[in-house]
């Protein structure tokens, strides 16, 4: 017993000596998970290419579109069995990349995914990300290893530009994806998944779910439900 509550301390004292994270500095993951993980306080960090990026806090701005964003996907998610949908999860790709998407939509069962303990491991089916500017490092460093790790389609919200960049895989390479003459983008990737991007940034929430009824209601999105009922 007295060597337990002496090794206690001794533990305590070795993780609060743990440098914190910081923006740049060069990791293996292992140790990156070691210090984020002896930080609680801290919310959000990711490892891109073996390097630490720390966001700044999150702006109104974010949050809102966030939201909308979850309120799109999750709406299709209830009427998908067969998915997982992810908020801020933190997704292993490889060894030098462990990330939080704002939003993964993944395929539950025979998909890129499984769960590896708390974390989600490989490469989620579809990402959303809504990003400050186009300088963010979403549509430099992470579009790169999304694109290597095979996320087959990547969303890049830009707030400051209120523009919607839709990338689709196409044979190791990204094609951007624009609206048809409706207004409306279609995944590839999980059928009746529609999005208005003239809708998003009006905040029109009820007309962005609206659209989203639409796709729900098209034959490809009842084939793909029975696809993914077969699979489980």
């Amino acid at each position: 017993m007295d060597e337990m509550l002496q090794a206690a301390p001794l533990a305590r004292t070795r993780q609060e000596a743990l440098p914190p994270l910081e923006n740049g500095d060069h990791l293996t993951r292992a140790e990156f998970e070691r210090r984020y993980a002896a930080q609680p306080h801290l919310k959000k960090a990711e490892l891109i290419e073996g390097v630490v990026y720390v966001p700044s806090p999150v702006s109104l701005t974010h949050s809102r579109l966030h939201a909308a964003v979850m309120a799109w996907l999750g709406t299709y998610w209830a009427s998908t069995p067969g998915l997982e949908l992810f908020d801020n999860a933190t997704v292993i790709l490889d060894r030098e990349n462990e990330v939080q998407p704002d939003a993964a939509l993944c395929v539950a069962r025979g998909g890129q995914t499984k769960a590896s303990g708390n974390y989600l491991q490989g490469a989620p089916e579809l990402i959303v990300e809504v990003a400050a500017t186009s300088a963010a490092y979403d549509l430099h460093e992470k579009l790169r290893v999304y694109r290597r790790s095979g996320v087959r389609e990547y969303v890049v919200l830009l707030a400051q530009e209120q523009q919607t960049i839709w990338h689709r895989l196409n044979e190791g390479r990204y094609d951007t994806v624009t609206a048809d003459e409706d207004g409306v983008i279609r995944s590839e990737v999980f059928p009746g998944l529609h999005f208005r991007p003239d809708l998003f940034w009006a905040d029109d929430l009820a007309g962005l779910l609206s659209a989203l009824q639409v796709g729900l209601a098209t034959a490809e999105h009842k084939s793909f439900v029975e696809l993914l009922a077969q699979a489980s």
